[in-house]
């Protein structure tokens, strides 16, 4: 009878556990090839149950608030609730708008004037309240037709990506009372 070696038996032993290791590692490591799940895009959002498409936001109201969101887009197609946590919100007047002439007060002065935005998102309308709304609409008209005369522009930031800028117009001050605007509203 032929006898075998302990440390020849013990040696392939190792090799066929080296080599079942191997393509354990090979396989796991396969099944996470191409499910890479990174941030795409930062966006904005008036809800915190669904990313919904921004348009021209109307902070209404002495004292009116607008809560905004910052929602992650991830490369697998989903979107996240960034929850406002490591969340940078910057506020500006719209390079362009009215507001450059005086229309609109400074967001960024401290105390904030016409629009405060809290860290956490939070639009609030604030002294000296404002119309950013103007009446174009000539007699004999009864009814006014409104467009925008200044806006704010407000992005989020978070881990380097900056949203697309949501506007926001302001109507916490009353408009002109005349015969196309006998309400004397502000906006629509």
């Amino acid at each position: 009878m032929r006898k075998i070696s302990y440390w020849r038996y013990s040696a392939v032993k190792r090799k066929t556990l080296f080599a079942a290791l191997t393509c354990a590692l090979l396989i796991f490591s396969m099944l996470g090839c191409g499910t890479t799940n990174h941030l795409q895009s930062v966006q904005l959002s008036t809800s915190n149950t669904a990313e919904v498409p921004m348009g021209t936001l109307d902070l209404k109201g002495v004292g009116g608030t607008l809560q905004l969101y910052a929602w992650g887009n991830y490369s697998s197609g989903t979107q996240k609730l960034l929850n406002n946590v490591n969340v940078t919100f910057q506020i500006s007047i719209t390079p362009g708008s009215a507001a450059w002439t005086g229309t609109l007060g400074d967001p960024n002065a401290t105390p904030a004037q016409t629009v405060q935005l809290t860290p956490n998102g939070l639009l609030t309308a604030v002294t000296p309240f404002a119309c950013t709304w103007i009446n174009e609409a000539v007699p004999p008209a009864t009814a006014p037709a409104w467009a925008i005369d200044g806006t704010y522009s407000v992005t989020a930031t978070y881990k380097g990506l900056t949203s697309p800028a949501a506007f926001v117009v302001v109507a916490s001050e009353a408009g002109i009372t005349d015969t196309t605007n006998p309400t004397g509203a502000c906006g629509p």
